[in-house]
């Protein structure tokens, strides 16, 4: 696929690789601009970017726009396509650009002008008739574009400023082939059927509330899927040598000072009063840990420290980015802050890279890595971030761990390994971290005693491997599509009584389960047993024990079960210990 570049030269790039999908979106997106400009001659362009996956472009509509305009767009997108214009790219200098956008009113992109250097030549893409100014880069010809399709619209500020203008914002797709957009679009209905949101609610695990947008409310259910996974977690970092930790939820304003989070973060902090002092409710743990760190003198016999903290944060979060569990705006982190020699760099982060690698095999996410360097906005010095760095790299090599690199994406204080998970439908989340800081141990001052009897700075992994724990419970709903494994839910077992008269049975029943360890639910409505076998179905429930005359006779419970093929549901009679014993056995191996 060839690509048009800003200079006007072409290169060839796959549109496997990310740099490929960019260009193609992006053109794309120009392509729907066209559309709409056809279709709607007074509309307003503003932005229009190829994102994640696909593209969008926000617009300033004369009329009230709704979804029922997309088929008209989509169909006037393809004609363009069609006519396979070829892309062109040309300079103007700024004033020419200015009166160029300013004849055809287009006053978003004046103030996009207005802000770029005076001295700055204008490139402008073309394709047909309509022109736009871009750095591109993007693909040579419309004809390119084999499979489009416009998803939905939404509402979104101008430059994300609430106070600014509210424009119509259109999100679509591409492909080079229609073989590819089928696919995407089964993986789409996929996930709406898989959406955490929807099932969350169906089963009972987490709400939200008017009083507290995007703060979460766990269920009993919820509670006990995520007190599930923290104790795996817990269990998990006892064995590697973590000891856990508890920070404050807010600290004065002065420690994130220190830490450079006031000057890099403030904008994502909540702050409150208190004694009429300033105090920053927490984004994230890592000066909390820096204070435990500090709190008694440490010698490198103590070294690597290894603290681990399942840490409320509350961040900022605009409104519009709120969704779900996926984008909250307090959440548990499970943070851990290693501190150690430099000489334990390499050996630690491979021990964090092992630790994520066997978390994530567990869930069954397969995983890539991404190596972050250094942003513009940063501290530290070129020799400590290229030390970082390097050791990053050594790490991964070692352990043959592929990574890409992501430049400029590092965390202000130190670069960073980013580790995307892939769930079963095929989406990726950015869950597990590692980051190696050399600043905020020089910030704070923290010190230890050498081999030699002097002090010496150590060095500082902030890592996480779930991330934030809400989130990571949002994925789980998703990846499992609400069926979660035998240990990991939070019904293991449904009882069915096929009427009151076997109430005392079915309780006999629940109470010897419940003493062997077994989670377990009763359905005591005065409902058809059919009726009730379904609801359990829904509710996703791993085992069903239907309870009727023979099996109180038997002193058995007839057990179906919820995976497997049809004819291998229905798993007979049972007696309570030996389902007991079945499914304790099952949650030995899963865990």
């Amino acid at each position: 696929m060839k690509v048009l570049l800003k200079n006007g030269e072409t290169t060839e790039v796959s549109f496997k690789e990310q740099e490929g999908k960019k260009a193609f979106w992006h053109t794309s997106a120009h392509i729907l601009a066209q559309a709409v400009k056809n279709l709607y001659p007074d509309t307003k362009c503003a932005i229009g970017p190829a994102i994640g996956n696909g593209f969008y472009y926000d617009f300033e509509f004369t009329f009230p726009f709704s979804e029922e305009y997309l088929p008209a767009i989509e169909a006037e997108m393809k004609k363009i396509v069609k006519k396979s214009f070829s892309l062109q790219v040309y300079e103007m200098d700024r004033e020419k650009a200015l009166s160029y956008m300013e004849e055809r009113g287009e006053s978003y992109k004046l103030e996009l002008i207005r802000e770029l250097p005076e001295e700055e030549k204008i490139s402008f893409y073309k394709q047909g008739d309509y022109a736009e100014f871009c750095a591109g880069p993007h693909i040579t010809n419309t004809c390119q574009v084999k499979a489009l399709k416009l998803l939905s619209v939404a509402g979104a500020y101008w430059r994300g400023d609430e106070k600014g203008k509210m424009l119509t914002r259109i999100y679509g797709i591409s492909f080079p082939k229609e073989a590819l957009l089928e696919e995407y679009l089964h993986m789409m209905e996929e996930a709406r059927r898989r959406d955490h949101r929807k099932l969350g609610k169906e089963l009972g695990l987490f709400a939200f509330q008017e009083e507290g947008a995007g703060f979460p409310f766990f269920l009993p259910k919820g509670m006990v899927l995520k007190n599930l996974l923290l104790n795996y977690w817990r269990d998990l970092h006892v064995k590697e040598g973590y000891q856990e930790i508890s920070t404050p939820i807010m600290l004065d304003k002065s420690l994130w000072q220190t830490s450079g989070h006031w000057d890099y973060y403030r904008e994502n902090m909540y702050t409150t009063v208190v004694d009429d002092t300033e105090y920053a409710i927490k984004p994230m743990s890592c000066p909390g840990g820096m204070l435990v760190y500090k709190l008694a003198p440490r010698s490198y016999r103590e070294l690597p420290l290894r603290l681990a903290e399942l840490g409320l944060v509350h961040r900022n979060e605009k409104s519009g980015q709120l969704h779900g569990l996926m984008r909250v705006r307090a959440f548990t982190q499970d943070d851990a802050h290693i501190f150690m020699t430099q000489d334990q760099i390499i050996e630690e982060i491979k021990k964090v890279a092992k630790l994520i690698d066997k978390v994530y095999t567990k869930f069954g996410f397969p995983y890539h890595v991404e190596l972050s360097t250094r942003p513009e906005n940063s501290i530290g010095s070129d020799e400590d971030w290229e030390l970082a760095t390097k050791a990053l790299g050594i790490a991964m090599d070692s352990l043959e761990i592929p990574y890409s690199i992501n430049e400029g994406d590092g965390a202000f204080y130190g670069p960073k390994l980013d580790f995307h998970l892939k769930d079963s439908i095929g989406r990726t989340w950015q869950c597990g971290t590692i980051q190696l800081d050399f600043q905020l141990p020089q910030r704070f001052e923290a010190e230890y005693i050498g081999a030699d009897g002097a002090k010496h700075r150590p060095i500082m992994i902030h890592r996480v491997i779930l991330g934030s724990i809400e989130r990571f419970i949002g994925i789980l709903i998703e990846h499992y599509a609400g069926k979660f494994p035998v240990w990991l839910s939070p019904v293991q077992v449904k009882i069915l009584p096929v009427s009151d008269k076997y109430m005392p049975y079915a309780d006999k029943i629940s109470e010897a389960l419940k003493a062997s360890g077994i989670r377990v639910e009763m359905d005591a409505r005065n409902e058809k047993l059919g009726y009730k076998i379904r609801e359990a179905q829904l509710d996703k429930v791993p085992y069903m024990l239907i309870l009727g005359e023979k099996e109180q006779a038997d002193g058995t419970v007839s057990v179906r079960a919820r995976d497997g093929a049809r004819d291998k549901q229905d798993m007979g009679e049972m007696r309570p210990e030996e389902l007991a014993n079945l499914i304790l056995s099952l949650e030995k191996e899963q865990r």
